[in-house]
């Protein structure tokens, strides 16, 4: 460590530790997740990390975009066609062995991308089995994950994440909070000798995974991390041997931010009679004892690892864990981004594969030039056995429809929102004013993320489509201002009609929400004949109908008090319920935006 003195374990200091320890042994901690915006904060971590870094290890900035070719290598197409022969060019990932990989937008990789990337963390190596290649390249390097994710729903992929050995945020960090780094280039360079040499007791290594286990950290991969972070420790200190320091500062690196859950907590034991008096301890130990407090001396080393662990848990994950909030719940697919699709003619790149030059397809001319490229020389001589005895020579290229590589795009679909409103005597009574305008903001903010609207009504002896699916605001507002109240509540014949019109906007391609708003009170059977059981049945029915094409659903209860009748309906149609006795138009409309996000 630096003779000079170390700050408070604050989160930049963490920070800076890891920085330091990950220097030593990038290949062997794997790396580090960065949550920061970019910014002077971010910026200074990320220099003090190259400060610390040999000028001779390679370090590459890996852009979100990166082709799987520029990724993992391949063919080089203009040497191939030059030389004649297949020419293989390096991948990024194998231009970084030995040294460290920052990846931009981590939290936007796709699952195959860090699947890949992965893969070559785990096997060392780059395995290259393309266009009529077949090699093999070192690729030893530690990963930089930069995550400037917003919400819960943008992170690092998981697959990433178990391979990085610090999950470090620093969101909570000010300029003001950083401070030099704590150690040099030559101490790095002087650990990095003196790494192989660290030992570990196995007890350490006993210790890290009771730590782990206690705090619900189960992937096996993370004990190892953190015991490979506890030998760099002891490694910059100059030492032959990991120390219980060196394990807890591992602990609170590399275990703490993963805990999903709070040590069980130790009952306490009946207090002991006081021992007999003994007589005075020597001089040397009474100095300790005033370095250290006593019952901390009668901890297992066990415990005082967790304590270490358990202290850098910060606040907000502490009150979280006690409430059960520990893992991180992710929504299903939004309702408001849409499904993702996959297609020929537009959206993002994802690669190119083997087609035909139809229906609108885009032919990668690159990629194209790239599969006809190893096969040059065997056409050509082909090409000439054909036209033995012609002076004239064949074209440069052969390329053939075999060759053909068409382009793919990936991009979300579109979301249609149907909005089924109660117009019954009992909903006009009730809450059908408010219900159309909380319908009209809703329709307005679907008009400002271009989604689509569509509008049915229930009322009488059936369902009447007001609306279809369209993104015009004035005809769903003059669609709803014409609606009129009163009559039963057909809601079992309604239910048919929203999942009719939702299956057929998925059909063509577009992601349905459907929106429930209506006190459940079902009083109008299928065939059109009164009764409330029949018409309950039927309702019922209907909605199980509903959950079985998996549409995403939502159901408001609009009456004064919430009715059991629309909470069973929301079960058998598996929506989400949402009682609002007490609402006007602007709550209704922000309780289902959130439902819907």
């Amino acid at each position: 460590m630096s003779k000079e003195p170390v700050p408070e374990f604050g989160p930049w200091t963490l920070a800076s530790i890891a920085a330091g320890l990950f220097a030593v042994d990038p290949t062997g901690l794997g790396g580090v997740s960065l949550h920061a915006h970019a910014g002077p904060v971010r910026d200074t971590w990320t220099q003090q990390l190259r400060d610390l870094l040999p000028p001779e290890d390679p370090l590459r900035r890996m852009p979100l975009n990166i082709a799987d070719g520029r990724l993992l290598g391949g063919l080089d197409l203009a040497a191939t066609l030059r030389a004649g022969r297949p020419v293989a060019e390096q991948g990024l990932l194998a231009e970084c062995d030995g040294g460290v990989v920052i990846a931009a937008m981590a939290e936007r990789l796709t699952p195959s991308a860090a699947g890949r990337i992965a893969a070559v963390m785990d096997n060392h190596e780059v395995l290259l089995e393309r266009d009529g290649l077949g090699l093999r390249l070192p690729a030893r390097f530690g990963l930089v994950a930069l995550d400037e994710s917003m919400n819960e729903e943008e992170a690092v992929p998981k697959a990433l994440l178990d391979r990085l050995a610090f999950l470090l945020d620093l969101e909570p960090v000010a300029r003001s909070d950083t401070h030099a780094s704590l150690w040099s280039l030559e101490q790095v360079r002087a650990a990095r000798e003196k790494l192989p040499e660290v030992s570990v007791d196995e007890e350490l290594l006993k210790v890290l995974c009771g730590t782990a286990l206690a705090l619900g950290v189960y992937s096996l991969r993370i004990p190892l991390l953190a015991l490979r972070a506890a030998r760099a420790a002891a490694a910059l200190d100059g030492r032959s041997a990991a120390t219980e320091e060196d394990a807890a500062l591992a602990a609170r690196l590399v275990l703490a931010p993963r805990a999903t859950r709070l040590p069980a907590m130790e009952e306490e034991a009946e207090p002991e009679p006081p021992p007999p008096e003994e007589p005075p301890p020597e001089q040397d130990q009474a100095e300790d004892q005033e370095q250290q407090d006593p019952a901390d001396l009668d901890k297992p080393l066990e415990d005082r690892v967790l304590d270490a662990a358990k202290a850098a848990l910060p606040a907000g994950l502490l009150a979280q864990l006690q409430a059960g909030l520990g893992s991180r719940s992710r929504s299903q697919s939004s309702g408001k981004a849409g499904a993702l699709q996959q297609g020929n003619k537009r959206g993002r790149p994802i690669g190119t594969r083997r087609g035909e030059l139809k229906s609108g397809a885009r032919l990668n001319v690159i990629e194209t030039l790239r599969a006809a490229a190893p096969w040059q020389p065997i056409r050509r001589a082909q090409a000439l056995a054909a036209e033995e005895g012609a002076e004239r020579k064949g074209p440069r290229v052969h390329v053939r429809r075999d060759d053909f590589r068409i382009q793919r795009f990936k991009q979300r679909s579109e979301t249609t929102t149907i909005f089924a409103v109660d117009a019954s005597g009992s909903a006009a009574l009730h809450r059908l004013a408010e219900a159309k305008g909380a319908v009209e903001l809703l329709l307005a903010d679907c008009y400002v993320r271009r989604d689509r609207v569509g509008l049915i009504a229930f009322r009488g002896q059936g369902s009447d489509l007001l609306l279809p699916p369209t993104r015009s605001l004035v005809r769903a507002k003059r669609g709803l201002a014409a609606l009129p109240g009163g009559g039963g509540t057909p809601l079992a014949n309604a239910i048919d009609a929203v999942r009719e019109l939702a299956e057929s906007v998925k059909r063509r391609g577009e992601t349905p929400v459907a929106v429930f708003l209506t006190d459940g009170r079902a009083n109008i059977a299928r065939d059109g004949s009164t009764g409330r059981q029949q018409a309950t049945e039927d309702a019922l029915s209907a909605a199980r109908e509903l959950a079985l094409t998996g549409i995403k659903t939502i159901l408001v209860d609009t009456s004064p008090r919430p009715q059991s009748t629309a909470r069973e309906l929301a079960m058998a149609m598996q929506a989400r319920y949402l009682p609002l006795p007490h609402a006007d138009a602007q709550t209704l409309s922000t309780a289902v935006q959130s439902a819907a996000a």
